[in-house]
């Protein structure tokens, strides 16, 4: 029995040891794989040191789809916010439909406004300037990482934060303000964020429809702002405007009240000349006709903010703030003017 056993295993090897040969002759078979090498453990001195204590893990899951191509407005009662580049140059026309080329000129700083196809973009086109840099400057101050100046809204939101009708005229409206501010150009060295650089550039870099209703009408809103303005709003060169901004229903007021809301800032008032005044509006009209409206204005006593005082003897404009400061300020003006001399008449 142990001889057959022995017999057996010499057999074995003989045939593994001929199979073992005829592989080395021929070659390794093409669909028999190498065995993987072992992987190399390298004695370094970090693996001997004992484990750091682990991280502690957040409560909150990894942003998986960040997205930082354009900043959605969603900022509910966003304070209305001006740049102060804007509010100090008279660069929106004050008239619909106007298709002449302005050119301003004050202190080294030159503008020069020329229409597109529709005409200049007015004062109240401007109104989507104010709602972008209003949400914007909002979600800065609180913390958000999204902003940009890619800028995405609803049609409506707009509407209704910048207090207009929500008809279906006003949403054709909008289409023709988009087609303004992107038509109109500017030519101008304005400084903004520190830096100043004689460029051309829209109102608008582009606008397009994101989504649209059953019936066509535009719902959600892609506007791009210019680099000149994105400047001027990562820097905070903005100011508060009041809620009732909105409100003002004729393009001058508007434009007055931006001059007096620049330059009376945190001061009682602000006085400038009438024709000062005149030039600094951007007004197509004669200074006849300037003073008349202005006096107008003042009568109404309906500026937000501010109580417009026309002085037609040094020929002078003042604006008080409507503040205890402001009325303070306004006391001892009437002080003054009735404890100095009268003129005698000629």
């Amino acid at each position: 029995m142990k001889s057959l056993q022995t017999l057996m295993a010499g057999i074995d090897q003989r045939i593994k040891a001929n199979a073992e040969r005829a592989q080395a002759e021929q070659g390794a078979l093409p669909f028999e794989a190498e065995p993987e090498a072992a992987p190399q453990i390298e004695d370094t001195a970090d693996q001997v040191q004992p484990p750091k204590a682990r991280a502690k893990s957040s409560h909150l899951v990894p942003h998986r789809h960040r997205q930082g191509d354009f900043f959605i407005a969603d900022i509910l009662d966003a304070i209305p916010k001006g740049d102060m580049a804007s509010m100090e140059h008279p660069l929106f026309a004050l008239k619909a439909g106007d298709m002449r080329v302005r050119t301003y000129e004050r202190n080294g700083v030159t503008v020069t406004v020329k229409p597109g196809h529709d005409g200049c973009a007015t004062i109240h086109d401007k109104d989507l300037w104010i709602y972008c840099i209003s949400q914007l400057v909002e979600a800065m101050n609180r913390g958000r990482e999204d902003v940009g100046r890619v800028v995405r809204f609803t049609a409506y939101d707009f509407l209704v934060s910048t207090n207009r009708d929500a008809s279906g005229r006003a949403y054709e409206r909008m289409g023709e303000m988009f087609e303004r501010l992107n038509g109109t150009r500017i030519e101008t060295n304005i400084e903004t964020g520190g830096t100043r650089e004689r460029g051309w550039f829209g109102f608008i870099d582009y606008a397009r429809v994101i989504e649209r209703d059953g019936g066509g009408r535009m719902i959600a809103v892609e506007v791009a702002l210019p680099e000149w303005l994105w400047r001027s709003i990562k820097a905070k060169h903005v100011l508060t405007l009041s809620r009732d901004y909105f409100r003002i229903r004729k393009p001058l007021d508007r434009r007055i009240y931006e001059l007096a809301r620049k330059h009376c800032g945190a001061q009682p008032k602000w006085r400038v000349s009438l024709a000062v005044l005149h030039e600094k509006s951007g007004s197509t009209a004669t200074l006849r006709r300037f003073r008349f409206d202005t006096k107008e204005l003042a009568e109404s006593n309906e500026l937000p903010d501010y109580r417009v005082v026309y002085d037609h003897e040094s020929d002078t404009v003042t604006f008080y703030a409507r503040a205890p400061k402001g009325a303070k300020a306004q006391v001892a003006d009437l002080k003054k003017t009735l404890a100095a001399p009268k003129r005698k008449a000629r």
